[in-house]
């Protein structure tokens, strides 16, 4: 076997590197795809060897660095590599390298690459708000998104010197997320490609004086698994996250709030142009009908005053009642502990959704776990059981689903 081949049986990742300060952030990705097993394959351009050069690559890799078309042209490099991979990954993908993409542009080893690889590609952009902005590169993102790659989202941070916005590259352990996800997918299509989801997660907080507040014991988990797995199947996804503690999805726009009516707020605004909305959010049935500007103290000889609470909206029904598009599909989260079916059943028809989760919690079970079990019910008398497994594959499920209904109206065109 050649220096050049790779290891057959491993994943094979070529990982794409543009000309961008981000560059280095790409080692980080690369150390996480070569410990998970994957034979990853650096193919960086000659800009991106200013910031990172060709023997770090190498040395992280166990794989010689390709650079340029002509080396080892009896290997056939330019048309080798893309071949053989079962996932090409672009990180940083500078906006030069996404309208080259988008063209179908030549003229490295890299762009090269990418006319040739016929399974998965992921771009991961990393550029200053204003080119990331610009009409030409969001024709070009709506362009390669059209033909079944994944572009993730920038996120949004410290950019070149003191500029600030979105163009960030997101953390390199989710990228490596989505890498894994889209990995797992195989060649099954992008399908929520051209489509934009809305997924809450975590727990409200409804004050009582300034230092408490009446909550739950939701980690988000389950929410944050939706929006990661959405990302691999190409969708837009807008993430609302109440009281969570878990680092931002790669491509993902995260709303942060805090109590019931917040959600509320936010879950309706992100939702005017969703195609579908998952609300996986545990959220507060009641709410304090008092908030104590001081903090309640505690009096000797007495009792505390009781608490007097009122009732928070019910943003699912709402949302199921007041859909904002034709067509949206609207999917509801019913923890239970007792009746965990009948409770469902009947909460499904309460709250008009086309899909309802239910699953039995506790202390013990489903809250803070990176596992769950479900069943999904469905408005038109459909029960699928998921079996105990990783968040992610009752996300998968969930998304199968919703993407099956999607499937009936064509998706809208993004620009």
């Amino acid at each position: 076997m050649s220096s050049g081949e790779y290891v057959v049986d491993k994943p094979k990742v070529v990982l794409g590197v543009s000309g961008g300060i981000a560059a280095y952030k790409a080692c980080e990705l690369l150390r996480r795809l070569t410990e998970s097993g994957h034979d990853v394959r650096v193919v960086p351009t000659a800009a991106s060897l200013n910031f990172v050069g060709e023997a770090t690559w190498a040395a992280l890799s166990g794989n010689p660095a390709s650079t340029e078309v002509w080396e080892t042209v009896h290997e056939v490099p330019h048309v080798r590599i893309g071949q053989s991979a079962d996932l090409v990954v672009v990180a940083p993908a500078t906006a030069d390298m996404l309208a080259k993409a988008a063209h179908g542009l030549a003229d490295d080893l890299l762009t090269n690459t990418l006319l040739t690889a016929r399974c998965p590609v992921v771009f991961a952009p990393a550029m200053h708000t204003e080119m990331w902005e610009h009409p030409a590169t969001q024709e070009n993102v709506a362009t390669l998104r059209r033909r079944g790659a994944v572009v993730i989202e920038p996120a949004v941070g410290r950019l070149t010197g003191k500029d600030t916005g979105k163009g960030r590259l997101p953390d390199p352990e989710e990228i490596y997320e989505v890498c894994r996800g889209v990995l797992a997918r195989g060649a099954a299509p992008a399908d929520l490609a051209g489509r934009h989801v809305v997924v809450s997660a975590g727990g409200t907080r409804e004050p009582l004086d300034p230092v408490r507040f009446l909550g739950n014991r939701s980690s988000g988990k389950q929410g944050y698994a939706l929006a990661r797995t959405a990302v691999a199947r190409g969708a837009r996804v807008t993430l609302v996250a109440a009281n969570t503690a878990l680092a931002d999805p790669a491509g993902v726009d995260v709303v942060r709030v805090g109590t019931a009516l917040q959600l509320r707020e936010a879950v309706i605004e992100a939702a005017a142009d969703a195609d579908a909305v998952v609300m996986a959010a545990a959220v507060a049935d009641f709410r304090p009908a008092h908030y104590a500007d001081g903090k309640i103290k505690k009096k000797d000889g007495q009792e505390p005053e009781p608490v007097i609470l009122v009732r928070n909206p019910d943003v699912l029904a709402e949302i199921s009642a007041g859909r904002a598009r034709e067509g949206q599909i609207v999917v509801g989260f019913a923890a239970e502990t007792d009746d965990v079916l009948a409770n469902g059943r009947a909460k499904l028809l309460r709250k008009g959704c086309d899909l309802l989760v239910v699953n039995e919690v506790g202390e013990s079970k489903t809250f803070g776990s990176e596992e769950n079990e479900a069943v999904i019910l469905a408005s038109d008398g459909a029960e699928t059981p998921v079996p105990h497994g990783p968040k992610e594959a009752l996300a998968e499920v969930i998304w199968d689903q919703v993407a099956g209904r999607l499937a009936e109206r064509p998706a809208p065109r993004t620009i």
